[in-house]
């Protein structure tokens, strides 16, 4: 009688492991899978931030000096390079998905997208190059400003201040 009871304990115990292996299995298959899909959104998210910026640049631009927009930008994954030396907004995303051809540039709307492999992932960057037409700074300065991920969105102001000598529209990135 005593056997018995062990054997149901036993069976128990072995049914249970099986159970967590196949759980463990499941998970260490569909996990990547589930960030793959997520950092594809973030990607996606990020070149429709890429093109509103875009898009508040050539409206401030329209409306002339001393004009202002104010724009809440959420950061979940990577970083937004303000590059006032190179007149450049760049983001960068190491990214488990694989957004184009590595090696190859993309255009999607004024944003050219890069992907380079790096060992298991990939570094999408998106480049918006604003050298030709307009005078980018960060808080007045030809500077370079790294936004990070955040918890809480950025709050940015962009200006128009006007011309520079070389008559390029100054367009100034300040976060608030």
């Amino acid at each position: 009688m005593q056997n018995k009871k062990a054997q149901v304990w036993v069976e128990t115990v072995i049914y249970t492991l099986i159970a967590f292996v196949l759980i463990g299995a499941v998970l260490a298959f569909v996990k990547p899978k589930l960030d793959e899909f997520q950092d594809k959104s973030i990607i996606e998210q990020t070149l429709t931030a890429v093109e509103d910026i875009n898009n508040i640049i050539n409206s401030l631009v329209q409306g002339g000096s001393g004009n202002k927009r104010l724009l809440e930008l959420t950061i979940n994954k990577g970083i937004l390079n303000i590059n006032g030396e190179s007149d450049e907004l760049i983001f960068e995303i190491e990214s488990r998905y694989l957004y184009s051809e590595p090696g190859n540039d993309i255009t999607i709307g004024s944003a050219k997208i890069k992907t380079e492999k790096k060992g298991k992932f990939n570094l999408v960057t998106t480049n918006m190059s604003y050298s030709q037409k307009y005078d980018i700074t960060y808080d007045k300065k030809n500077i370079n400003k790294l936004l990070n991920k955040a918890a809480t969105p950025y709050k940015i102001a962009i200006s128009n201040d006007g011309k520079n000598n070389d008559g390029k529209t100054k367009i100034d990135f300040t976060v608030i």
